[in-house]
């Protein structure tokens, strides 16, 4: 699925080529997403010109004066600039066509991605208004997990990836920043001192920001291309690892299973303690 890094990455690779658009059309070949697409989006955005192109966790904003498109990629779902009378592929579900004939096609073979309009602002839409912070933005802080956390006994990798605590922190992310931290996984949020949250925030923000950057700069053709960026090539600590020496000290980086997911980490540099 993609995370926060390779939605930012696509949010920033397809901007440039949509702000200030005026849409001629809106093409839905399969309305039957995650949601079904509204049946109204053809007339809500027809006509309209995309005014801001932000993202919100996992969500992409197309602001317009009459409302704002969310789009969510799902687990499979990749977008691409192309020109509109390029035939659609099996997976093509939807294009926002602008006036110019370039058009904004939305792929998505698994379908569990999404397209919900709101004419109300944004951050009040059902799907966002209980959403945490932003891990990259200023609400985000050593004080306010340490708030957050007191008293809380779920393991702190979980907690990490609750996005009603903060948006964002996929797995790999919540690995990699948790071993740069020295943090044991499943520790209790609520036994981590402030002095440990305010690395963590650090970690947190340095390994998101790698990622985008490094998305930058290997960002794949969001013009007639296929406009996947996929998972950047990290320097990966601990993900994926298991068995293999840790950088630090060579002890065996161990699996184990938390929430249904695959936890990584080193049993030397994270004690438990």
């Amino acid at each position: 699925m993609p995370e926060l890094p390779e939605v930012e990455t696509t949010r920033r690779g397809i901007a440039p080529h949509i702000t200030g658009k005026a849409v001629a059309r809106v093409i839905v070949r399969n309305p039957q997403l995650r949601w079904p697409v509204p049946k109204r989006l053809r007339k809500e955005l027809g006509g309209q010109s995309i005014e801001s192109v932000r993202r919100r966790a996992k969500y992409l904003l197309l602001g317009t004066a009459n409302g704002t498109l969310l789009l969510h990629l799902g687990m499979s779902g990749s977008l691409r600039i192309i020109d509109a009378r390029v035939p659609p592929g099996k997976h093509d579900h939807v294009d926002i066509v602008f006036t110019d004939e370039r058009a904004l096609r939305f792929t998505d073979p698994r379908r569990f991605g999404s397209l919900h309009w709101t004419r109300c602002p944004p951050e009040q839409h059902r799907l966002l208004r209980s959403l945490g912070p932003e891990p990259l933005g200023d609400a985000f802080t050593g004080e306010y997990l340490y708030r957050l956390s007191r008293g809380r006994k779920v393991a702190i990798k979980p907690f990490l990836m609750n996005s009603h605590n903060v948006v964002g922190i996929g797995n790999i992310y919540a690995c990699e920043a948790l071993y740069l931290a020295g943090i044991y996984p499943k520790r209790a949020a609520g036994r981590i001192s402030r002095k440990k949250y305010d690395l963590l925030v650090e970690v947190i923000r340095e390994v998101l920001n790698d990622s985008i950057e490094q998305g930058g700069t290997t960002l794949r053709d969001f013009v007639n291309g296929h406009g996947e960026p996929g998972y950047f090539r990290l320097h990966l600590n601990v993900y994926g690892r298991g068995g293999k020496p840790c950088f630090s000290c060579h002890a065996p980086i161990r699996e184990i299973r938390q929430g249904q997911r695959s936890t990584f980490y080193c049993p030397v540099c994270q004690q438990r303690g």
